[in-house]
């Protein structure tokens, strides 16, 4: 009997030769395909087939009319329309005025979300881990009743909000009397009716009605991080400040992200703020925003063709302004949806 000179003797040479073949080829699948029953078709009818169609109906097919009515002159009280192609969208980004409402949105998406989601999750951490240095982590003392009531202006609706703070806003009204008590007289000034301080007044309405919903969501996020690893930090001598922006900032990233977006795309509308503090835009144009133009034109001068162009250029500065937020969250080291890297 002879043998091989390869390495490992004839058996393992057997071997490797046929695994290597069985490598090569591409074992077929024969697992049974799944059958047709009524279980399973329901289930698609119900869990797929319904949700999709609501989707295309509600959501997909007013789109594409809106797209197909900005290419109009419709006046939106008759039937008749003439198709003018891309002829409103050149009109609109030749408007100042439209260009102007369309810079307030932008504003309002960078600075809105940005001071709302500080100053929750500042409280929230006060609320979760800004309480004693001496013991278990724990929040402030008192840290529910701070909850209750930070949280307590998200339930009151925004309509109702807008014309509370207008009517504080006026030179007669609370905020005036109350820097007078104080020594600071204002001479009856209004916040809303001054170019220079309309906007800002505005955005302190909308943070002030959305930055208890957003400290809540914080801490529950905040509370889904294991005590052990706030307790290891604590030993290893990581202050409060710290702590947040190594341990809690990293853990709540994507419901940063998420609130992020939530917030940004209501500021890309605030019609319902806007026009609850001044319904006329403000004084020159100061807090117009795109929404509020839209239903001007809609509404008051008959150019439903031009105000779905609005829309369309609002609905594309929003997709816009959502990719790049999770864009810049994936570029600086977040996670997508599926929990990859």
């Amino acid at each position: 009997m002879s043998f091989s000179n390869t390495s490992g003797g004839p058996g393992l040479q057997t071997a490797a030769v046929t695994a290597a073949r069985a490598g090569r080829r591409k074992t077929p699948r024969t697992g049974p395909r799944r059958k047709l029953t009524v279980d399973y078709v329901s289930f698609l009818l119900v869990f797929l087939g319904l949700p999709l169609a609501i989707f295309l109906i509600f959501v997909i097919s007013p789109f594409v009319q809106a797209v197909y009515y900005s290419m109009t002159n419709w006046t939106g009280f008759s039937p008749n329309m003439d198709f003018i192609g891309l002829n409103n969208f050149v009109k609109l980004f030749g408007n100042a005025t439209f260009m102007q409402a369309m810079g307030n949105n932008i504003l309002l998406a960078v600075l809105v979300p940005l001071i709302t989601l500080t100053i929750a999750l500042v409280f929230a951490s006060m609320i979760t881990v800004g309480g004693s240095t001496h013991g278990p982590v724990r929040g402030l003392k008192g840290s529910a009743f701070y909850r209750v009531v930070s949280f307590f202006p998200y339930v009151i609706p925004a309509i109702v909000i807008g014309i509370l703070w207008s009517m504080i806003y006026t030179p007669s009204g609370l905020l005036n009397g109350l820097l007078g008590a104080v020594g600071i007289d204002m001479n009856d000034f209004a916040w809303l009716g001054s170019q220079s301080t309309a906007m800002g007044a505005s955005i302190f309405v909308i943070v002030w009605g959305l930055v208890g919903f957003y400290m809540v969501l914080f801490i529950a996020a905040i509370k889904g991080i294991p005590a052990e690893t706030f307790e290891a930090a604590r030993i290893d001598g990581a202050g409060r400040f710290r702590t947040v922006v190594s341990i809690i900032l990293p853990q709540i990233r994507d419901n940063v992200q998420t609130a992020y977006i939530y917030i940004g795309i209501l500021a890309l509308d605030a019609f319902v703020y806007m026009a609850a503090l001044n319904a006329t835009g403000g004084p020159g144009n100061s807090t117009l925003v795109m929404s509020q133009y839209l239903f001007r034109t809609a509404f008051e001068k008959g150019q439903f063709g031009l105000a779905s162009a609005m829309g369309v250029v609002l609905a594309v500065v929003t997709l816009l302004f959502a990719g790049i937020v999770i864009a810049v969250n994936r570029l600086t080291g977040g996670r997508d949806d599926g929990g990859r890297a």
